[in-house]
């Protein structure tokens, strides 16, 4: 939701912003903005989006429209890279936690 890009993303921008591409304030309000507006798009979609997966990818749409040397290619591999391990990294987790509940015999 946007709210978290309002309230938590500077957070976000000034880790990743400062590994991932090097900001400037209005490389950093564009990324915010635009990260903001896609986080509001996506929920009125009924889209499910990760504020942090948003925020990353507008950092590296500043950086790049920059210029591309700017993006810190090899940190950009490594939240690809963990990208592709949340979803079934949660879906195993969330697995063993509900197996381990019915076990225990706290869930049905």
């Amino acid at each position: 939701m946007a709210l978290g890009t309002a309230f938590g993303g500077w957070r976000i921008v000034k880790t990743v912003g400062t590994k991932l591409s090097k900001l400037t304030p209005p490389d950093g309000f564009c990324a915010e903005f635009s990260g903001t507006l896609t986080l509001m798009m996506d929920t009125l979609l009924g889209i499910p989006v990760s504020t942090t997966h948003t925020i990353a990818g507008a950092i590296v749409g500043v950086g790049s429209a920059r210029h591309a040397r700017r993006i810190h290619w090899r940190v950009a591999e490594k939240i690809g890279w963990a990208w592709l391990a949340t979803i079934p990294g949660a879906a195993l987790i969330s697995a063993c936690a509900l197996f381990s509940l019915k076990w225990a015999g706290l869930a049905v």
